[in-house]
């Protein structure tokens, strides 16, 4: 069972699946533990079953015989939503529009019978915290979209709920609006302290606001962890695929080293390994003169970032190997060069995988 550790409450979900009325399977039975105060993201592709899992811990859906949900050791699999404390964002808002921001804000304190000053000390405090003072009287149709997203935040927190439900709350901003307003929320989320759970299939957002990424396929859990185990340490190959930028290298294995059209590239491996499946990130290869290091390739194409420019490799891999080298660095297509890549950022990945 979770550790009762931080604000809000702990979650654990036993072995809950979801087969639909058509017979659809859209979860496979999932055991879960969320600690208190924790932000855990579902991260995954549409249809990966993430939403799915969300509207069990909601209560919006039950799951199959023998899952239970739990908050605080409390068995809530029966209890319908109104009566699970937890607080909703959906990515569209769902805010009322014949009520302003004030009585949006207040509109759960005031069905609950909140006295009217502890309410409007209340949505004070929340206008403060979420950066929209100003705008407590105006209609929820004279708001941008980033202040939508910030009065339907408030109003979920407004009741002090146990939980805090966030179903991809940025998906219909746009993508400069977007990064800005992850930044705010996850000082926001850092600020209230209360237990989240947030669904997106954006890895930019999972990585800025996850303490731990639950990385979602198929309807299956295919791997939970910090955003840095996710990263660096991946247990398959749809995760390393799916979190950022990966070369993936097919090759056989000779005396600890991976025998590549380009060279021979040191690895950490059992001696009795005799081939194997790798990731190497762009950001681990360092650009150097040809024969100066182990692996060599030519150039295909540079495209500039700004920060950085992506070389993509042909000639030192199976595959055409993609290089983040600083912007610093003069290359250019044709340009014969070495790869240097530490035997630490070679990740073994299962061949199964």
């Amino acid at each position: 069972m979770t550790a009762q550790t931080g604000h809000g409450a702990a979650v654990d979900i036993e072995a809950c699946g979801k087969t639909f009325a058509d017979g659809t399977r859209a979860l496979e039975a999932a055991t879960l533990d969320i600690a208190r105060g924790e932000t855990l993201v579902l991260l995954g592709p549409s249809g990966c079953g993430k939403t799915t899992m969300l509207r069990i811990i909601a209560g919006l859906e039950q799951p199959d015989a023998g899952g239970k949900v739990l908050f605080d050791g409390k068995d809530m699999t029966a209890v319908p939503i109104e009566r699970r404390n937890v607080g909703m964002v959906f990515q569209s808002y769902a805010l009322f529009p014949n009520m302003t921001v004030s009585e949006n804000i207040g509109y759960g304190l005031k069905i609950r019978g909140v006295p009217h000053k502890e309410r409007a000390e209340r949505v004070a405090e929340l206008v403060a915290l979420t950066n929209i003072s100003g705008l407590e009287s105006r209609r929820i149709d004279q708001l941008s979209g980033g202040q939508r997203q910030r009065v339907a935040l408030a109003r979920a927190v407004a009741i002090r709920p146990g939980i805090l439900l966030l179903d991809e709350p940025l998906t219909a901003l746009d993508a400069a609006l977007r990064d800005r307003l992850r930044g705010e929320l996850n000082r926001l989320l850092r600020a209230l302290g209360i237990t989240t759970i947030y669904v997106t299939h954006d890895q930019s957002e999972a990585m800025e606001l996850g303490d731990r990424i639950v990385v979602m396929q198929k309807g299956s859990i295919a791997q939970i962890g910090t955003p840095r185990e996710i990263y660096f340490a991946p247990q398959g190959r749809f995760v390393a695929e799916f979190i950022g930028a990966a070369n993936i290298v097919e090759a056989s294995i000779e005396k600890g080293c991976l025998v590549l059209p380009g060279g021979r590239q040191p690895i950490p491996c059992d001696a009795d390994m005799s081939a194997a499946v790798a990731m190497i990130r762009p950001e681990t290869i360092r650009v150097t003169a040809a024969g100066a290091a182990p692996v060599s390739g030519t150039i295909d194409s540079v495209s500039f970032i700004g920060d950085r420019q992506r070389l993509v490799i042909s000639g030192a891999s199976s595959r055409l190997l993609t290089v983040d080298a600083p912007n610093t660095v003069q290359a250019r297509p044709g340009d014969r060069i070495g790869l240097s890549i530490s035997p630490d950022s070679v990740r073994l990945l299962p061949s199964e995988s």
